[in-house]
């Protein structure tokens, strides 16, 4: 008898355990942004879009029964805090993914150093360098955005398609960069176009003189593929230096910050591409309902929305596998996606449980638009190609460019 009461004791223990472990099984995801630094300027709306889908879900029944719980960490745009940050969410925190970072110089050391190692997804709504699809990371890295060798095509069309026939390159000097750099140059000169001048610039630096001196030849326009915090500070040199009059832009310096700190007067006619969605699909039609019953009016920066999807991706990954486990999401992020599974939307999370409850297969259609991962984690898309007017940017077209 005595025997039998402790089992029955020990049993009742374990029985308390594993109800504390289930009560603890919620779904904590990380968030790495840029809160401070040269692309603060986006962090706080992609902020936004990853809450916003979180308290979507819940609001829905969360996951198997528990809140997801959003943790937010500071990568302040450098790719030391960044990494420091995601260690703290991996191995604090304990979050079973982890969307971001921002920026690629980040997102890539990042993967190289913690995710991949931890085995913890990792899924960036902004990163695009093309060095990301072919990175070791044993299929922790993931994005929801198309990489910049689409990117450097589309905007090499909307060059030749604005007569531009010579165009001088200043890049910021990381991955994100020089791999946008080198996508458009290959395009833009296959096209018949010329390059009169290109380099690299370090973020932080007071004076960017000599390097706008470089690339210069008193006539072409300056493409300039960088982040809105160093960005005016180069706009302003080029500007009062006169090296440049004209100017054409990649998706990290489109802000509207950059307009109300320089003037309209200065970058109007200014162009651009920038990853972007159709704003004619339900699921984009919801996020942006959502989104300014939340928030106000949506801001016209990028990667609200593609942050927004890859909290939802994960969250529904974790459903199929009825797993927090990171390497069970991991397994089954691409399973949210099914061809032959019902198309489920934002918004629809409880449909989606159901569908799953059921045994049957779902097929994810995002805000940002099909988030399909491809054998490399990465994603199609379309691309906006916008321009400045009065001072407030104007979507010309979205187009999926031809490689």
């Amino acid at each position: 008898m005595r025997i039998k009461a402790k089992l029955a004791g020990a049993l009742g223990a374990l029985s308390l355990v594993m109800a504390a472990g289930a009560a603890q099984a919620e779904l904590r995801i990380g968030a790495l942004l840029p809160l401070t630094g040269d692309l603060q300027a986006y962090g706080e709306s992609s902020r936004n879009g990853i809450e916003l889908a979180a308290s979507e879900i819940n609001a829905e029944g969360g996951v198997m029964g528990q809140e997801v719980v959003i943790e937010i960490a500071d990568t302040q745009t450098e790719p030391q805090a960044g990494v420091d940050a995601a260690q703290r969410l991996v191995s604090v925190q304990n979050v079973s993914a982890i969307v971001g970072a921002l920026s690629s110089g980040v997102t890539i050391p990042v993967a190289s150093s913690v995710t991949s190692v931890e085995g913890v997804p990792q899924i960036s709504g902004a990163s695009t360098s093309p060095v990301m699809t072919t990175l070791e990371d044993d299929d922790f890295l993931f994005r929801t955005t198309p990489s910049d060798a689409f990117q450097g095509t589309a905007l090499a069309s909307i060059a030749a398609d604005e007569g531009v026939d010579s165009v001088a390159i200043l890049y910021i000097n990381n991955d994100y960069g020089e791999g946008l750099a080198d996508a458009f140059t290959e395009a833009f000169e296959s096209a018949g176009g010329s390059v009169v001048g290109r380099t690299g610039y370090e973020p932080g630096m007071a004076s960017y003189r000599g390097e706008l001196s470089q690339v210069s030849d008193g006539e072409s326009p300056l493409l300039l593929i960088g982040y809105p915090e160093n960005g005016q500070t180069i706009l302003r040199q080029a500007l009062e230096g006169g090296y440049f009059s004209q100017f054409m832009f990649t998706d990290g310096m489109k802000s509207p910050q950059i307009v109300e700190n320089l003037g309209a007067q200065f970058l109007n006619g200014s162009f651009g591409t920038v990853p972007e969605a159709r704003d004619d699909t339900d699921a984009a039609q919801h996020f942006r309902s959502a989104y300014e019953a939340s928030y106000g009016e949506l801001p016209p920066v990028p990667y609200i929305d593609t942050a927004y999807d890859a909290v939802y991706t994960i969250a529904l990954a974790a459903l199929v596998a009825n797993s927090t486990d990171p390497v069970a999401i991991r397994d089954h992020l691409r399973a949210v996606n099914d061809p032959e599974g019902m198309v489920v939307g934002p918004g629809q999370f409880d449909v989606a449980v159901e569908l799953v409850n059921a045994g049957e297969p779902i097929n994810y259609q995002g805000a940002s638009g099909s988030v399909d991962y491809d054998a490399n984690g990465d994603v199609a898309g379309t691309f906006g190609h916008w321009v400045i007017e009065d001072g407030e940017y104007v979507t010309v077209e979205v187009f999926e460019p031809s490689m």
